[in-house]
């Protein structure tokens, strides 16, 4: 393991004042470690705290926390113990034990970097784990930015110093150092993904080819350099993000596959979404840019696939129509799920995206803001009355949004759509001196 300096400093994982808990269950590599970043910490300038969390599994699970702790008080080490339910919360949230001890523990690091006790959080992945994220990721479907694997930082706050260290290089540590640690009888129960990985498959691989562990990892790199280069020639520029909501051109969909399922994750990602989308749905997404307008798929973790005109769009979360009624005034209006309506009086025209004026006089003294309904009429410009329907279809508003749309009625009848069209029956006039004008300013 002398080889964690080395990584930490060429990563620059670390710099001098920041308070690094480190993540310790007390197994053999957590306590590696813990032991080794409190040999190193006056030389990097930095403070060491632990961090156990106890996941109510086992029954002895609160003693390996306990141990943890006594662990610390020998080193002098601070220590922060918590404990979390696992089983309830994977049958709260319907997910798989193994992701919702994950999330628990990561729940617990976020909130200690939140709350500033500490800046980052060491996590004791090895090079053997690297092996077997990326074996998990390529029989998972994954393509080649997903055997990547594990970077030695995430999110600027987790960091990784074992990376480069093999599994026998913590062991000989231990050894070295005389340090106790306790095994989690969880680990030899294969029903777990990566336990099923690292108990049976692994073993029988290293029997087979010996240097696997370095072949996959070198594999990894030369899969990495090929896609970062794909990545950063990709000719995205049109690709549209914004909050939950990514549009990418029709267009791109002529790419070859290889630009084209980069830029749908690029925009899977851009709406929050870094997980569980696996080929089959960049297949699906791909296919339905061949469908007809209005068409759409659902896609894992609320993800939702749309077919509007000249754009697929992907948005994240449905959102259940909720009432919205309110008076028409000047002032601002916040609409759910749409964002701002401002409302003033002017005299200045100017006409840009987003922006409508009417004529305050035209207008009757009932109307009121609200979403819309069915049997709503427009009178377009130019005179004709049409089904509010298909004058927004004829707008090419996209569906979803048609029930969020904010429109100023009185009765059935629409005199303004907030940031589409007004009425022809409240235009304004040439003599007309002073206007009403409503600007949308959308929710992010």
């Amino acid at each position: 393991m002398n080889n964690i300096l080395n990584t930490i400093q060429e990563n620059n994982l670390v710099k001098r004042g920041d308070i690094l808990g480190v993540a310790c269950s007390g197994g053999s590599d957590s306590i590696a470690l813990l032991h080794k970043l409190n040999m190193l910490k006056d030389e990097l300038g930095i403070d060491i705290l632990a961090i156990t969390v106890d996941h109510s599994l086992r029954e002895n699970s609160a003693q390996d926390a306990t141990f943890v702790e006594e662990f610390c008080a020998n080193l002098g080490i601070r220590c922060c113990k918590f404990k979390v339910d696992v089983m309830r919360i994977a049958r709260q949230k319907a997910i798989s034990v193994e992701t919702a001890a994950r999330e628990a523990r990561y729940g617990v690091f976020d909130a200690l970097i939140k709350k500033g006790v500490v800046t980052k959080i060491a996590l004791a992945h090895h090079l053997q784990d690297q092996a077997e994220t990326i074996l998990m990721h390529l029989f998972r479907g994954a393509g080649l930015s997903g055997l990547k694997g594990m970077d030695y930082q995430h999110k600027e706050c987790y960091i990784r110093p074992l990376l480069n260290t093999s599994k026998a290089e913590v062991k000989q540590y231990i050894e070295q150092n005389n340090l106790n640690f306790v095994e989690d009888e969880t680990n030899s129960d294969s029903t777990y993904t990566r336990n099923f990985l690292r108990n049976e498959i692994f073993p029988l691989l290293l029997k087979k080819w010996p240097n696997v562990v370095g072949s996959l990892i070198n594999f990894s790199k030369s899969a990495t350099e090929d896609d970062d280069y794909i990545n950063n020639n990709l000719n995205d520029h049109a690709l549209l993000i914004e909050g939950k909501e990514a549009k990418i051109p029709l267009a791109y969909f002529n790419y070859d596959r290889a630009v084209i399922s980069r830029i749908i994750f690029k925009a899977l990602h851009g709406i929050g979404i870094n997980v569980d989308i696996e080929r089959k749905h960049i297949d699906s997404i791909i296919a339905l840019a061949e469908c007809e307008n209005g068409k759409k798929i659902n896609l894992p973790l609320g993800v939702c696939a749309h077919k509007e005109y000249e754009y697929l769009t992907l948005t994240c979360k449905k959102t259940k129509k909720i009432n919205f009624c309110t008076e028409f005034k000047c002032g601002e209006v916040e609409v759910p799920h749409f964002g701002k309506i401002v409302i003033k009086r002017v005299k200045d025209f100017d006409f840009k995206p987003n922006v409508i004026y009417l004529d305050y006089k035209k207008l009757p003294r009932d109307a009121v803001w609200r979403f819309r309904k069915e049997g709503d009429v427009i009178e377009k410009f130019g005179g004709g009355t049409k089904k509010l329907k298909s004058f927004l279809i004829d707008k090419k508003i996209p569906r979803r949004e048609r029930d969020f749309l904010p429109v100023l009625a009185s009765g059935n009848e629409v005199f303004a759509i907030a940031g589409v069209e007004i009425s022809d029956k409240v235009k304004i006039d040439s003599e007309v001196k002073s206007a009403i004008k409503i600007e949308v300013v959308k929710k992010v």
